[in-house]
């Protein structure tokens, strides 16, 4: 009853200490991490019996099969609701215990029965009867007879043993586990404190992250810069900084398209005096090679062939080009001279700055808006700082911690009881097994004794001292039996009945939560609540909170809020007026005005230059023209092959100025090719290069000033007419972003009071180490091994009896024993004698004209005599 006022008391506190309730919120926003630090308790989730698990599990099965019935669950809402009549309902009671019932029926019988036989026993042997006289009749079987007997004991015995070893570690275990109970109590006494303090250190926890939140709103409404102008500019950036680049592109290629014109018509004109200083140079070589031909000897017939021959290719020294009827690209350079007037570029930078001032200008137009929200947040702020004041959970929490206190006063002053107690329980228990051990022990030592001392050769009157001896030690241990069987029977018949009552009735029911079941029944507690828990917590029976309800939530750690559904008693929304300040946020945000509609991203001076640029001519040029001359060579001869065949010739000439002339000549040649032909060739190549550049960068000019032009049409159009929805819908996301933050703070909150906050899994394992730990595996399970041990010891006693009392026959020293023949007798009043053969030295004579009693006479011979 202590137990449950406790829990109730524990209830009613996590209602008062966790009123606050859940938060209403949406999806948090990132960039906010909260946790609320762990909580630590000591006492363990389970309790772990060990390997004497295994025995309780057996014990378990017993009863099982004893008493197979399901819970009475009706006969007990009957008897809570005092509509239970004994006299007409008893056979209800009779039919769930009749397992009970028929045990302990049997075991009373066993303490009733045992003392009177052998009592009755004990009286027969004493008038030698029932084995009481010391004589033993031989059989034929005997050997056999007396080998079973022994092989039958000993199993009995080991029977026996096996549950007086399971009362040794019942009694033990018991023992251990009631010091284990105050431990176990301190832990839970602890733990429940830890949660009685934690809760409003936690309350205020939560309560003050809030100034984490509004610290991380506060830094990002001050850096609205880049997070609300950095959006709208990345929002426009896809549309406008293409074209921005594209007019710095062409801004660029004006310049180079100068610079390209320049290098052309320098390199040109350049190429033109080159060709006519070459054409110079070979006009001297042809004309002196014409005047070293008109030599006499060229008329010789020999020399006058190869004359023939040279003055025939004297053609060939001639310019190759015609460089100088190439039109000059002075007109395209003033053109373009013309168009670089207007700096495009810093017109572009213009662009640029004017698009990238979008973050500035938002800036300097939310700063009311800003003050504005902050405003908002600051009381938002003031109303949750006070809202752990406003709750009124200390006045509570001292008065259940007075409770604690007592409860602990109340353990420590009667827990020394409890183990002053459970010694002279250990005692007696000791005493039970010890008890049972010394019986089984005179057992072993009978069979052993009797079994190692057991001579088959001697007689039943000539036996040795130790096999005597073991049939001694089995008859006292049969005594004993007789004397303290029915008072183990009693035991185990008591502790039988509590044991396996309280198992099946408590134990069970509640490890499968049956008594929360029926503790949940509608109007079982309370005629007027439908439901008692609801009702005494939240003062609304109607409301569906159950004890089974509230004990899974406790056992998962679920928060009091949740568990006792608080919610229908205090709603912290509504307290913190959260949904009113979102609204305001929401609309101060949705009602920014941000005017950024006078940005130029190139004025009519930067149009007009690309207009100027695209009619410059410069796409006009005849490209092929100037191609087709400078892929021509130089000379329409190669002059090194020219001078090596006219230095060859001039070998096959005869000595002479001829020969001399022809040599100097094809040398002049080849110092013309070197110095004059080469270098134009390769000035032709570059020219050539260059005007390929040019070309290519030329091709297309009016259309790709046309694309740019419409391109920039477009986004400047863009910004004019859309830059306003683009404007909104930032602005709202980057409102959703502060007021995010605060939804994902309440969202925590809300997480935090319904599963983290009074979490109540100490309150389940308060109540599972009082009925599951202490009630049950600390005294219900090992009372039951105890019974069900002793018990087992117990009942073999009665077969054991029986096996020793037959067994003692075969190896104590008997008075007397059978005699089979007839020796030499003294003469007097023997009539008729039958012998039987039953030893090689022994026999038994039999007086059968004497009816009243038997004669035995020993002999040292053995003779067969036939019936007369």
């Amino acid at each position: 009853m202590a137990l449950l006022l406790g829990f109730l008391l524990l209830l009613e506190l996590c209602w008062d200490t966790s009123a606050l309730g859940p938060l209403s919120s949406t999806k948090g926003s990132d960039g906010l991490e909260f946790e609320l630090p762990a909580t630590n308790y000591e006492t363990k989730d389970s309790n772990q019996a060990g390997p004497i698990s295994v025995l309780f599990q057996i014990v378990q099965v017993f009863l099982q099969v004893v008493q197979p019935h399901p819970f009475p669950e009706d006969i007990l809402r009957k008897i809570l609701q005092k509509k239970f009549d004994f006299s007409t309902d008893y056979d209800k009671i009779i039919y769930y215990e009749i397992g009970i019932i028929i045990c302990a029926v049997l075991g009373l019988l066993f303490v009733i029965l045992m003392p009177l036989v052998g009592f009755c026993f004990g009286l027969c042997r004493c008038c030698n009867k029932c084995g009481g006289e010391m004589h033993q009749r031989q059989k034929k079987n005997g050997a056999f007879l007396r080998k079973y007997f022994t092989v039958s004991l000993l199993v009995i015995c080991i029977f026996i043993s096996v549950g007086i070893i399971y009362g040794f570690v019942a009694n033990h275990h018991l023992r251990t586990r009631i010091e284990k109970t105050r431990k176990l109590a301190e832990s839970n006494l602890k733990d429940l404190r830890t949660l009685l303090i934690g809760t409003p250190a936690q309350i205020n926890y939560v309560l003050s992250q809030y100034a984490s939140t509004k610290e991380k709103a506060f830094s990002d409404l001050d850096n609205i810069k880049s997070l609300l102008g950095g959006g709208i500019h990345d929002e426009l950036r896809p549309k406008v900084i293409p074209v921005l680049d594209d007019i710095k592109a062409m801004a660029e290629a004006i310049k180079e398209t100068r610079e390209a014109l320049l290098n052309v018509n320098n390199t040109l004109k350049e190429l033109k005096m080159s060709t006519a200083q070459l054409n110079t140079s070979l006009s001297d070589v042809k004309r002196n090679l014409e005047q070293s031909l008109n030599d006499p000897m060229c008329s010789v017939p020999p020399v006058a062939t190869t004359c023939n021959n040279i003055r025939m290719s004297l053609g060939q020294l001639d310019d190759n080009t015609n460089l100088g009827q190439l039109p000059s690209l002075d007109k395209q350079i003033d053109n373009i001279n013309n168009v670089l007037q207007t700096d495009l570029s810093s017109l572009v930078q213009k662009g640029y700055k004017s698009f990238n001032d979008i973050p500035e200008m938002v800036q300097n137009q939310t700063t009311d808006i800003v003050s504005d929200v902050k405003r908002t947040l600051n009381s938002l702020g003031s109303d949750i700082e006070n809202m752990s004041e406003q709750i009124p959970i200390q006045d509570k929490l001292s008065d259940f911690i007075g409770y604690i206190n007592d409860t602990e006063t109340y353990i420590h002053r009667n827990l020394p009881t409890l183990e002053e107690y459970d010694s002279y329980r250990w005692l007696g228990g000791l005493i039970v097994c010890c008890l049972l051990t010394l019986i089984v022990v005179f057992y072993y030592l009978g069979l052993m004794c009797g079994t190692f001392g057991y001579d088959r050769h001697a007689t039943p009157t000539r036996r040795g001292c130790v096999s005597n001896t073991g049939g001694i030690f089995l008859m006292v241990g049969v005594g004993i039996s007789f004397l303290f069987c029915w008072i183990l029977m009693t035991i185990v018949v008591l502790t039988f009945v509590i044991g396996g009552n309280m198992e099946k009735l408590v134990c069970e029911p509640y490890q499968n939560r049956k008594l929360f079941q029926i503790l949940d029944t509608p109007y079982l507690l309370n005629e007027n609540w439908k439901y008692y828990l609801s009702g005494m917590v939240l003062n609304k029976p109607d409301i569906n909170l159950t004890f089974e309800q509230v004990y899974s939530d406790c056992k998962e750690n679920k928060g009091i809020y949740s568990t006792l559904k608080l919610e229908n008693t205090y709603n912290i929304s509504e307290h913190l007026n959260i949904q009113e300040h979102a609204r305001n946020l929401s609309n101060d945000f949705k009602n920014m005005n941000v005017n950024i509609d006078n940005i130029v991203l190139l004025d009519a001076a930067g149009r007009k230059n690309l207009m100027d640029f695209s009619s410059s001519g410069v796409d006009t040029i005849d490209y092929n023209v100037y191609l087709a001359e400078m892929g021509k060579t130089p000379t329409k001869v190669n002059l090194l092959s020219f001078a090596d065949d006219l230095d060859t010739k001039a070998n096959n000439l005869p000595q002479g100025s001829l020969k001399q002339s022809l040599k100097n000549n094809a040398q002049n040649l080849k110092t013309i090719h070197h110095g004059q032909v080469m270098p134009l060739e390769q000035s032709m190549s570059t020219i050539n290069q260059s005007i390929k550049e040019l070309q290519h960068k030329s091709s297309g000019l009016r259309v790709k000033v046309a694309n740019i032009l419409s391109s920039l049409d477009s986004a400047q159009d863009f910004l004019q007419t859309r830059i306003s929805s683009v404007i909104v819908k930032e602005s709202s996301k980057y409102g959703n972003m502060i007021i995010g933050y605060f939804e994902h703070y309440l969202q925590w909150v809300k997480i935090s009071i319904t599963e983290q906050i009074a979490a109540c899994k100490p309150v389940a394992t308060a109540l599972d180490s009082a009925v599951d730990v202490f009630l049950c595996s600390y005294i219900i399970d090992p009372m039951n091994l105890f019974w069900f041990g002793i018990g087992k010891a117990t009942i073999f006693l009665l077969p054991a009896i029986i096996f020793a009392v037959k067994l003692a026959k075969y190896y104590r020293r008997m008075d007397s024993e059978d005699v089979y023949d007839e020796p030499s007798l003294p003469g007097k009043q023997m009539r008729q004698l039958e012998a039987y053969k039953f030893t090689r030295t022994c026999g038994i004579a039999l007086d059968l004209h004497t009816q009243n009693k038997v004669r035995i006479w020993l002999f040292t011979e053995f003779h067969y005599l036939p019936p007369s």
